[in-house]
């Protein structure tokens, strides 16, 4: 039996488990992030919060949560420490008491030009052509949309 074969007949295999080959992708991809953010002074999470502010300048809490796939228990401390750092501020809304929006500061707004080289950076480090990586995208999802739904 060849290990393709093996690979969907049960295989306990580390190599055949595509869960370890994304794990050690993440971990990679992510290692390779954190000296690029530590010169903007963000955590790859903080990032994450980021980029979406720099898309979508003010989003209620629970947007942002849904955008991130976050609960507000993991998404709450986030915003505390950036925040606290000046680069969002929360803001109750003033048509809903109990909804927050996060909208940038000018220094959140301005760090978004210092970013730009990060995701180029990444690319670079991932060595992939613009084909495999709208590939990798693509199935990425899949695996998370089809893993959510099953």
């Amino acid at each position: 039996m060849d290990r393709a074969a093996e690979a969907t007949d049960g295989s306990l295999l580390l190599d055949d488990q595509l869960c370890f080959a994304l794990y050690a992708a993440s971990r990679a991809v992510t290692a390779r992030y954190r000296p690029l953010l530590e010169e903007l002074g963000l955590t790859y999470p903080q990032y994450l919060v980021m980029l979406v502010l720099w898309e979508q300048d003010s989003i209620s809490v629970r947007d942002l949560g849904t955008a991130l796939q976050l609960e507000s228990s993991t998404l709450s401390p986030l915003l505390k420490r950036l925040e606290a750092g000046g680069l969002l501020r929360r803001e109750r809304r003033p048509d809903d008491e109990r909804s927050v929006a996060i909208r940038l500061t000018d220094a959140g707004a301005r760090l978004q030009e210092r970013a730009r080289t990060v995701p180029l950076a990444i690319g670079d480090a991932m060595g992939l052509t613009a084909e495999q990586d709208a590939m990798a995208k693509q199935l990425l999802r899949l695996i998370s949309s089809n893993v959510a739904d099953g």
